[in-house]
């Protein structure tokens, strides 16, 4: 028995609705480029929901100044430390691959190296302050940090007004939280570019005293020919905390896996497994 004019007519229309719909799906959000997390997800799923926007398809890109151990540092061709261990936390979230970029410190604290897209993060043993936060958006702190003086062995100031009132030479890394904590105290470092070159002046005479972050400082005094001849003074607890950087108006779903992963990261113990690993103590063991 033949169809109706009008049934005929509403299955032609609901033809053309489920033509509509297919083809939205072969089609819908295909301007960013993901790489698959391993999840399971289906592969048609919308490029859009699927992950943050990238400078490099299928990478997290990190802006980082090097060297700087324990935070990072080359081991034979590889970058390695604890700011690239925390990285690497949201990296595996989002089913990247971390890839390293190094670059002068002061184009990292700026907010250019975001700006221009040279990285997605940036991750330099970087404190959070109201001056950087005008040009960068920052996770969650990752990390307390501690100012801390090394001296020669024999010089005796253990504070930054101690090395004020004994005319000391002070020196300090350019671009730095450790460089405002001594301009703060009215003392006129002499600045190196980078802290190997910091430590440099120090081992050189050019300083009597330098300014660095704790850590760093144990790490230098872990090296036999550095405590042959130096030591550590005194500590600085400056209230700093570090965090990792991005584009001032950060992705929205990088910036919140960023923060997932060391939130979670500090909930379940993995942070401590690698602070112990970089540090040889637990957080709060340092100094």
């Amino acid at each position: 028995m033949g169809l109706s004019f009008v049934s005929r007519r509403a299955l032609a229309v609901g033809a053309v609705a489920v033509a509509g719909v297919l083809g939205l799906s072969a089609c819908g959000g295909g301007s960013t480029t993901t790489a698959s997390s391993g999840d399971g997800a289906s592969s048609s799923a919308p490029a859009a929901a699927a992950g943050p926007k990238l400078v490099t398809p299928g990478k997290l890109t990190t802006c980082t100044n090097l060297p700087y151990e324990p935070f990072e540092f080359k081991e034979g061709d590889k970058t390695v430390g604890f700011d690239v261990d925390i990285v690497d936390l949201a990296a595996k979230k989002l089913g990247l691959t971390q890839e390293i970029v190094d670059i002068d410190f002061a184009v990292i604290k700026s907010g250019a190296a975001m700006a221009t897209g040279k990285c997605d993060v940036a991750a330099a043993g970087m404190s959070i302050t109201p001056a950087r936060q005008a040009n960068i958006d920052f996770s969650v702190p990752y990390f307390d940090a501690t100012q801390a003086l090394l001296v020669k062995k024999g010089v005796t100031a253990k504070t930054l007004e101690e090395v004020k009132a004994q005319n000391l030479k002070l020196g300090a890394q350019a671009s730095t939280t450790g460089l405002d904590e001594a301009k703060k105290a009215g003392l006129d470092p002499k600045e190196f570019a980078d802290s190997p070159k910091e430590l440099l002046g120090l081992q050189s005479g050019q300083v009597d005293v330098i300014i660095q972050d704790l850590p760093v400082v144990l790490t230098w005094l872990k090296k036999p020919d550095i405590a042959a001849g130096f030591e550590l003074a005194g500590s600085l607890d400056t209230g700093e905390q570090y965090g990792i950087g991005l584009k001032k108006g950060a992705d929205p779903i990088l910036l919140k896996t960023i923060n997932d992963a060391i939130t979670t990261a500090k909930s379940d113990g993995t942070y401590d497994q690698i602070f112990m690993k970089w540090f040889g103590k637990k957080p709060g063991e340092l100094g």
